[in-house]
């Protein structure tokens, strides 16, 4: 088996191994993540009545984010971290996906924490 088949593998192991345990109510909403090479993309669903609450990302029309894409990313779960206080939500299930957990992950994860977030 070639390295990246490997790899594709092993990932959507680890996918279907967190999504599993991971399930968004009203009262706590699943956080999700999709990272790409260059951008972040952050959502806040509800699974039981299907619907995004909030959402936020670095691909905005309004303006143009500089810095590392780690650097963004802390931008990108501040500005979702607002829209979590206007709608009073205080409380979120993390799903990192398949991604691990390290660098750009953790920095969303720590920067919600520090906002008074319960992951």
């Amino acid at each position: 088996m070639s390295d990246t088949k490997l790899l594709r593998k092993n990932r959507l192991k680890r996918q279907q191994r967190i999504r599993a345990k991971i399930v968004g109510t009203s009262l706590r909403p699943r956080l999700t993540v999709f990272r790409s090479n260059e951008h972040i993309s952050l959502q806040v669903v509800d699974d039981s009545l299907g619907k995004t609450l909030a959402s936020a990302s670095d691909l905005g029309k309004s303006k143009k984010l500089k810095g590392t894409k780690t650097e963004r990313a802390l931008l990108v779960s501040k500005n979702l971290l607002e829209l979590l206080k206007e709608k009073k939500i205080t409380s979120l299930v993390f799903d990192r996906s398949y991604y691990k957990y390290h660098g750009r992950i953790k920095a969303v994860a720590e920067a919600l924490r520090e906002g008074g977030i319960q992951l």
